[in-house]
């Protein structure tokens, strides 16, 4: 069993804990099975504090664990780095970085850090939990999103990297895994790993591309240095993707995939499916532009197009009202 003074996992024979001397309550039967090594050495790590529940998922850098913040009673998110990459220390200070990097943003619609945490073995940040599942997810589910839907969830997500670009902080890996919902439907931008900042020194070397290929603007891709245009571009291929059901670019590897962001032109929504409003697809196309200079030059601008496409072509009061609270709130002199 799991000491719940420290987290240490101890046999269920034994009377106390083997790291903390802490007694350990009796069991009424043995465990069927030992739990992962991960799953131990996290609740290690998060001691007390933390009540470390169960595993959601996982990426490419770290897996995510559903736990309780013992002293608030409240649901949150462990997102704990995978161990052979807690070995880079470049990694880590990307992870780390994380943290700090949201932790300076405080924006309804971006997911705050709560806590960061480190010992030899384990790195962790610490999120709220989100009920409402990710863009990735409603995807997956519905195989396609309605148009007022997705303009309202790329609204709300354009005005939260706005207020990101505005203070030196670009995304880089803006796309529908790392769109989260809260209960009423709210979207929240999450995931600021590799987000370039102006208060950062740079970590990898000019050439060096780091995102998802299917989401990479042409210049991340080639890349080159970033600014808030590029995550402009990946917000057209995640309202591309949500009503079409796939991205505008695919190919057999990472390369052929940031060869064609590159060079070749995306095919218009409207045309690959004519149930797409034409203003809508205008959009997409102008986020999709392969020259920054002739995307939308902010989140903001970017907004305002969406919630005039919701309020003239569309009678989803809800969609057109979630957009515009969204701008309107990124307007309040309290944010």
């Amino acid at each position: 069993m799991f000491c719940p003074q420290c987290g240490t996992w101890n046999r269920a024979a034994s009377a106390g804990c083997s790291r903390c001397g802490e007694t350990l309550p009796e069991l009424e039967r043995a465990p069927f099975e030992r739990p992962d090594e991960e799953l131990t050495r996290l609740r290690r790590a998060t001691g007390n504090r933390y009540r470390v529940h169960n595993r959601l998922g996982g990426g490419g850098m770290a897996d995510v664990y559903l736990a309780e913040q013992v002293q608030l009673a409240r649901r949150v998110v462990v997102k704990v780095l995978h161990p052979h990459l807690s070995r880079d220390p470049e990694i880590v200070e990307r992870f780390r970085r994380e943290a700090e990097a949201a932790a300076k943003l405080v924006h309804p619609h971006i997911c705050s850090i709560l806590d960061y945490g480190a010992t030899d073995d384990v790195v962790f940040i610490v999120m709220p939990f989100l009920e409402g599942g990710s863009l990735a997810d409603l995807i997956q589910k519905n195989g396609t999103v309605e148009p007022p839907r997705a303009a309202a969830v790329a609204a709300q997500v354009a005005c939260a990297l706005d207020y990101a670009h505005r203070r030196g902080v670009v995304h880089r890996d803006v796309k529908p895994d790392n769109v989260l919902f809260d209960e009423d439907g709210n979207a929240a931008i999450t995931d600021f790993g590799i987000a370039t900042a102006r208060f950062h020194a740079r970590l990898t070397a000019t050439g060096r591309a780091m995102g998802t290929p299917h989401y990479m603007s042409p210049e991340q891709a080639m890349g080159k240095l970033v600014d808030g245009r590029s995550d402009i571009y990946a917000i057209g291929i995640l309202l591309y993707e949500s009503m079409l059901g796939f991205p505008p670019f695919d190919g057999a590897d990472a390369f052929s995939v940031s060869y064609k962001q590159v060079h070749e032109a995306a095919v218009a929504p409207a045309q690959v499916n004519s149930r797409v409003p034409a203003p809508l697809s205008e959009i997409v196309m102008r986020c999709l532009a392969k020259s920054p200079a002739e995307r939308f030059a902010r989140g903001t601008e970017l907004a305002d197009a969406l919630i005039a496409y919701l309020r003239t072509s569309t009678d989803d009061a809800v969609s057109y009202r979630a957009g515009v609270v969204a701008r309107r709130g990124f307007l309040s002199p309290a944010r």
